[in-house]
């Protein structure tokens, strides 16, 4: 390896300091193998009402930025704090933009300001680090709220000796989220008119956040090899794809590994007892904990499914509710943790009053919970429509929890079918997003648990799966090695 770089890791969301979904986490553990191979990395965000000062023992710096956006100048608070390993975190902050109870919108409804938030965020981390005269050899962009970066180096900030080395590396998590908007966006960015035409940010009469990034940055990622053959076409292209194949040497899937320091049930101090491999006990506990949930006893041998996710359309929410009934007239039990769309609350709270005892629902977003439950439970179910990388599969594995997930993105990567006869794979896929191939998939898991030589033997192959961030923050550092030697 090289000599050590100076990486600047841009992100809306950073765990512990605020999340809502796999992206804070990825961009936290993805920092911390950085900082372990001994690069000085340095982690930028929004201060959000979630990053408190106290809890996390924010600092105030000496720094007051003043940002154009639109025809106005923003001011800028500075804030520092560090990751658990000592990687230094900053933050913007600006009580207007960012002292809100939710990240991107309320209910189910995004803020109508989204656009000047992360304009004002996008040009403030450029003014920051020169402020700071902190200059980096790569900034990594994670999604569309941070993809004006790659275009204001690239245009305001072209001639600027400060960033004449610097490369970018964009990171798309999900292709979904594109920050559209309206036309006259382009103003209030205060970018030249050039950037807005079809070959660059314009999309269907809109400025795109997520098509400038696509465009402008040198190098794009996402998070599993197989995401990023799917984006190429127009299935998963979410109308990306035109601009997808013609950046299609420079897109490289690289699958998210997960921070066993934080998700291991040898030293998880969130569960109700702790084991490995050689020694599951602590996995009956948790499980007979979790049984308490249900007013169940821990005799009950009845198999304990559970959904850890957002409850949205991509995650196939619906096709869980359509399966439940069928499934929970069997007797098994089944736990659902996690926020999202109204409609699939409400109907999966219908399931709960219909099968009381068997059928529990908790909406809301609760990490103790969520090891409690991954933990306690003998399957996890992930039947996404899509699937850029996932985590949960991942989680699960790791926990002696079987996923049972669709053949998508990342969850064709790493989870493996299940042979009965051969006793390898750590788990069950299934192909085409429909009734039949999710109950048989179920039904193949259901299958194995009653067979316990069977059980154990893939509950044992799951947990012994490396999916550390080792070998990804290895292969992100190839990639910027290979940016900064072109």
């Amino acid at each position: 390896m090289g000599k050590p770089l100076k990486i600047l890791l841009v992100s809306p969301e950073i765990q512990p300091f605020a999340k809502t979904g796999g992206l804070a986490d990825m961009c936290a553990s993805l920092a911390k193998s950085l900082h372990s191979l001994g690069h000085d990395v340095r982690l930028f965000m929004p201060k959000y009402k979630q990053a408190d000062e106290k809890k996390f023992s924010l600092q105030s710096l000496p720094v007051k930025l003043s940002i154009p956006v639109g025809e106005k100048n923003i001011a800028g608070e500075i804030f520092s704090g560090k990751l658990e390993d000592g990687a230094p975190v900053y933050f913007l902050g600006n009580d207007f933009y960012f002292n809100r109870n939710s990240l991107y919108g309320d209910e189910d409804e995004v803020f109508t300001d989204n656009a000047e938030r992360f304009i004002f965020f996008c040009r403030a981390v450029l003014e920051f680090c020169k402020s700071l005269a902190f200059q980096p050899d790569v900034v990594h962009c994670n999604e569309w709220q941070c993809g004006l970066i790659p275009v204001y180096l690239k245009t305001l900030y072209s001639h600027d000796a400060f960033y004449k080395s610097a490369r970018t590396v964009f990171s798309i998590h999900n292709l979904g989220y594109q920050g559209n908007f309206k036309a006259e966006t382009l103003d209030i960015a205060r970018l030249p008119e050039e950037v807005f035409t079809p070959e660059k940010a314009e999309y269907y009469g809109e400025f795109s956040f997520l098509k400038a990034a696509l465009v402008y940055s040198d190098s794009l990622t996402t998070v599993s090899p197989s995401y990023s053959k799917e984006i190429l076409t127009k299935e998963y292209g979410f109308g990306m794809e035109g601009v997808l194949k013609k950046r299609e040497n420079d897109l490289h899937g690289i699958l998210n590994g997960v921070d066993y320091l934080e998700w291991s049930p040898e030293k998880d101090p969130l569960i109700a007892k702790t084991y490995e491999p050689s020694d599951l006990d602590g996995k009956e506990a948790c499980r007979s904990a979790l049984l308490k949930r249900f007013s169940s006893t821990s005799g009950n041998k009845q198999p304990v499914l559970c959904m850890v996710s957002r409850l949205s359309y991509q995650k196939g929410v619906d096709l869980v509710i359509e399966a439940l009934p069928s499934l929970l007239k069997t007797g098994l039990k089944f736990v659902v943790l996690g926020i999202g769309e109204h409609r699939y609350e409400n109907e999966l709270q219908k399931l709960s009053v219909r099968y009381p005892g068997n059928c529990l629902c908790l909406f809301k977003f609760d990490e103790r919970l969520a090891h409690e439950i991954i933990a306690g439970s003998d399957m996890i179910l992930i039947p996404s429509r899509y699937e850029p990388c996932g985590l949960t599969q991942i989680y699960g594995m790791k926990y002696g929890t079987i996923p049972i997930g669709r053949a998508v993105g990342g969850l064709k990567d790493s989870i493996e079918e299940f042979d009965l006869k051969t006793g390898q794979g750590t788990g069950f896929k299934f192909d085409a997003f429909d009734l039949d191939a999710f109950l048989a998939a179920i039904k193949r898991a259901l299958s194995a648990f009653k067979n316990q030589k069977s059980w154990n033997r893939l509950t044992l192959n799951g947990m012994q799966r490396d999916f550390s961030w080792n070998q990804s923050a290895l292969a992100y550092v190839r990639l910027y090695e290979n940016l900064l030697n072109k």
